[in-house]
């Protein structure tokens, strides 16, 4: 039995019935390379023979008696892959739309906790033959890194360079058990806590000579806008997924001197000022966006969470695309330079501090007062980029032709746009639901629209 970090635990507690902690993974694969077709050979198979390179996805999480510490983490002894595999169907030739779709209704649905948090769903009639794993995992098991490490581990084609590790399932752990390790956890963390509020002073006054230092917008929490992307939740999702070809953001950033995030902060800035104006609800300040940014980027990594947040304004109260860049490059410069100052696994480690039964208190009271519906957000959206895999994958002769992710919407925080890159290309997931984004399909028609009126100045 192991217990999880407090960051970890957080995203494990934070979840409620309108904010689904899970993240979303999509491999789409074109099988015609194959000599046997794909359903034929019996997917739960394929998917029992790489469980062995994927040790989180036959681990159970045993929350804490009361909420009273961290989780704890054993190895499944009532792990059933059945109860973990389902199958979906488009009437072919599905197109990404229909995919779109299907993918919404699964994202749509809280996980159960009674097993390992993960499901796959097999979608097939896809247009070409083509068939879809889509996989909900909770975000307590991976974060970004460790997902594209799962991916590749799962998908190395020679055994000898895949890590395994053993299945040792033993008994659930009992209430005794929870309590002692609760009661552990805390004490360390009462221990800490001197050191961490000194860590937190010092890297206070250090930041903020940082930002007396510097001319760049430096945004923080509750100081944007309100748009429509920042509502209550509701419990339903939707979902859409593109692909921007990579060359488009790597040409923008080295034109800007910037770097491939800037870039892609700046289209998606671009896209919402499209979408928005549209809307007639576009503010004149600039929207702020959390900017997850790993803390560990060990590509071996195959589970747990090492992230930190920046917030950085969008500038979507620049209208020119080269200028939008270089501003977002200046702010997110002086934001890492005050990340730096209070070191890159502060948040981490502060994590761990809070009663972790407090880490669910905020979310639960803000989604059953509708409080976002009245208060000005925290921030406005969520926008990730994630460097994955960089060769093609393959599955037993079947070809990786596309791969989305997406992480979860808040309370108040209405919008995800979760970019993966992928060989040559920037697959883009733009995650909402009815009452924050209810046609996802224009916003992400508006990527396209902002990415080619770049090739004027690219």
């Amino acid at each position: 039995m192991k217990v999880m970090s407090g960051l970890d635990a957080r995203f494990f507690y934070s979840e409620t019935p309108t904010a689904h902690m899970h993240t979303m993974k999509v491999v789409v694969v074109d099988p015609s390379g194959r000599t046997v077709p794909l359903a034929d050979e019996g997917i739960p198979t394929l998917v029992e023979a790489r469980l062995a390179r994927l040790p989180m996805l036959r681990r159970r999480i045993i929350p804490a008696p009361h909420g009273l510490g961290n989780p704890s983490v054993v190895d499944d002894p009532e792990f059933d892959l059945s109860r973990h595999l389902r199958t979906a169907h488009v009437d072919p030739p599905g197109g990404q739309r229909e995919l779109d779709r299907v993918i919404a209704d699964i994202a749509g649905v809280a996980l159960p906790r009674d097993r390992p948090l993960w499901e796959m769903t097999i979608v097939d009639g896809l247009e070409g033959g083509r068939v879809a794993f889509v996989m909900k995992l909770h975000h307590a098991i991976a974060d970004g890194v460790a997902s594209v490490a799962m991916l590749e581990n799962a998908f190395v084609a020679d055994s000898a360079h895949a890590v395994e590790e053993p299945f040792r399932p033993e008994p659930l752990p009992s209430s005794r058990q929870l309590y002692q390790a609760a009661a552990t956890g805390a004490a360390r963390a009462v221990r800490s806590m001197p050191r961490a509020a000194v860590r937190t002073v010092a890297g206070a006054r250090q930041a903020r000579a940082v930002k007396q230092s510097v001319t760049a917008l430096l945004p923080g929490p509750f100081t944007g806008p309100r748009t429509p992307f920042n509502v209550a939740l509701s419990s339903d999702r939707t979902f859409s997924g593109i692909g921007i070809p990579l060359e488009v953001l790597l040409a923008a950033k080295k034109t800007a001197g910037a770097s491939l995030n800037d870039a892609f902060l700046a289209l998606c800035a671009g896209a919402i000022r499209r979408y928005l104006g549209r809307l007639g609800a576009l503010p004149s300040a600039s929207l702020i966006t959390s900017v997850p940014m790993a803390t560990r980027t060990d590509r071996h990594r195959l589970g747990g969470n090492h992230v930190d947040n920046l917030f950085l304004p969008l500038r979507t109260d620049v209208a020119d695309a080269r200028s939008r860049i270089e501003a977002i490059h200046e702010s997110s410069v002086a934001a890492r330079r005050v990340r730096e100052e209070f070191g890159p696994d502060l948040f981490e480690w502060r994590s761990g501090l809070v009663p972790a039964g407090m880490h669910g208190l905020v979310p639960r009271v803000w989604g059953r007062t509708r409080l976002a519906d009245h208060l000005r957000p925290p921030l406005n959206l969520i926008a990730s980029c994630v460097k994955g895999p960089r060769e093609r994958l393959e599955i037993d002769g079947g070809v990786v032709t596309s791969l989305f992710s997406s992480g979860p919407i808040l309370e108040g925080i209405g919008v995800n746009i979760t970019a993966w890159s992928y060989v040559d290309t920037m697959y883009i997931s733009v995650l909402g639901c009815s009452a924050s984004l209810p046609d996802p399909w224009r916003l992400t028609g508006d990527l396209v629209a902002e990415s080619d009126s770049w090739a004027d100045w690219i």
